[in-house]
């Protein structure tokens, strides 16, 4: 006997806004299996705003509401049975940002839960990691983001530690990260690495995503370092221009998908990692699972 149920995860992030619709197949007796039914994603670079103004415009608002309304309406037609709606970092730091969201549940019924770095990473965490983690071998996950960078080290199985940095991909285009943010960063990931021996780094994102995309490689292969590194160079070498026309970048990936490269680097380096997997985990995939596992009744569409 088989019952496939939906659930939506709605992640607000700095970069853009994604609404993923999952379906859970459930099998007497077997594992429930998810499986992505629809991804949209609508590109409103809230960080913007936020990491420079410090407020949220009038314009965007405006497109999130919009936004907010469609996804409604999605999984209206989708027959989703429960969604859960997270804004992180750029709705978390602007001054606007829980009237905004208060706003957002007035006007499309679609209430949203500004989380912090810790519960961010947690959520993220909480994916199917066992599949891609060897209980023998020690990781260190990093979720690259338009505001921040979650990192999570997983040794024997388990989250040893975990810390978010406010660094990422919109706050490096406007050069908003201090020197001493990467010290910091560094200094955290050699300590907290120091005693693991065969280390490998798992990335997630959408930038990690479109370079594993276009390595080419198999699915379950890891990116090597010297190959992220030479795509650091060309990538740098090109202008934005070509790699919207010659690499086939959309327009608000092709600026962003620099300085997530930087960022996974220096990690990769800085832990003394050899591979990077890359299992097309994140944010939203995690919020699917925790309705899915918690069954939190008060969000119901």
């Amino acid at each position: 006997m088989i019952k496939i149920r939906k659930f939506a995860a709605i992640d607000i992030g700095s970069n853009a806004i994604r609404l993923l619709i999952n379906n859970v197949i459930e099998e007497t007796g077997k594992e429930p299996q998810f499986k992505k039914s629809s991804l949209v994603r609508v590109p409103v670079r809230l960080g913007q705003d936020s990491f420079t103004v410090g407020e949220i415009s009038r314009s965007n608002a405006v497109r999130m509401i919009d936004a907010m309304k469609a996804f409604k309406l999605l999984m209206k037609v989708h027959n989703v049975e429960n969604y859960m709606a997270c804004a992180t970092s750029a709705m978390r730091e602007a001054n606007n940002g829980n009237e905004l969201a208060e706003e957002i549940e007035k006007k499309s019924g679609v209430r949203i839960e500004i989380i912090d770095g810790k519960k961010e990473a947690a959520i993220i965490a909480s994916t199917d990691l066992h599949e891609f983690i060897d209980s023998e071998k020690s990781y260190l996950y990093v979720d690259v983001g338009g505001g921040s960078t979650e990192f999570t080290i997983f040794t024997k199985g388990k989250i040893a530690t975990s810390k978010s940095f406010k660094i990422g991909t919109v706050r490096l285009l406007n050069d908003m990260v201090e020197e001493g943010v990467w010290k910091e960063i560094e200094k955290w990931i050699k300590k907290s690495t120091r005693n693991l021996k065969s280390l490998s780094l798992i990335g997630s994102g959408g930038n990690i995503n479109k370079l594993y995309k276009m390595s080419g490689r198999k699915a379950g292969e890891p990116l090597s370092y010297i190959w992220l590194n030479a795509q650091y160079q060309f990538l740098q070498s090109i202008s934005y221009e070509d790699r919207i026309s010659e690499l086939g970048l959309n327009p608000d990936r092709a600026d962003v998908i620099i300085p997530a490269t930087r960022i996974f680097l220096s990690a990769t380096k800085w832990s003394g990692a050899k591979k990077i997997h890359v299992p097309k985990i994140g944010l939203s995939d995690g919020i699917v699972k925790l309705l899915y596992y918690t069954d939190k009744d008060d969000i119901k569409i």
